[in-house]
């Protein structure tokens, strides 16, 4: 079996959910699905609703709201230069921008190189958490 293949099948990983602490969770949900197109796949518990989980296209993003005095803390408040709290790769992050710009999300960053090598845009959600579109592309599309 050559290199490729064996690695390919060693392979165990299949996605990473970030986990942010927000103030309103149900403020947060509700960003999530209106500027982000992300769905709803869970709330709980039943009797005090603290935790939510929403996702897109495979990729899950965990809210839960703590108590009162336990507030979110974005990277980019900690620390100019680390602004990003998450990364999520697309394939076509032209065509997400367009989408999400439909949808009145809050840009951090427009459609742009975001970094050295990287194609894509920043959004920020209802807690100020930053998150980075975006896949490697060497230049601009034509």
């Amino acid at each position: 079996m050559g290199e490729a293949k064996l690695m390919a099948a060693e392979r165990n990983l299949e996605s990473i959910s970030p986990f942010f602490i927000v103030k309103d969770l149900q403020a947060s949900i509700s960003h999530y699905i209106e500027r982000f197109g992300f769905q709803l796949d869970f709330q709980g518990p039943p009797e005090d609703v603290y935790y939510g989980h929403v996702s897109r296209d495979g990729i899950g993003i965990m809210l839960k709201a703590i108590i009162p005095d336990v507030l979110p803390r974005p990277n980019h408040t900690r620390h100019e230069w680390a602004r990003w709290d998450a990364y999520i790769y697309t394939r076509d992050p032209d065509a997400l921008f367009d989408e999400f710009k439909r949808r009145g999300a809050p840009f951090v960053k427009e459609l742009s190189f975001i970094d050295d090598g990287l194609w894509g845009f920043e959004v920020t959600d209802a807690d100020g958490y930053v998150i980075a579109f975006f896949r490697v592309r060497n230049e601009a599309p034509a």
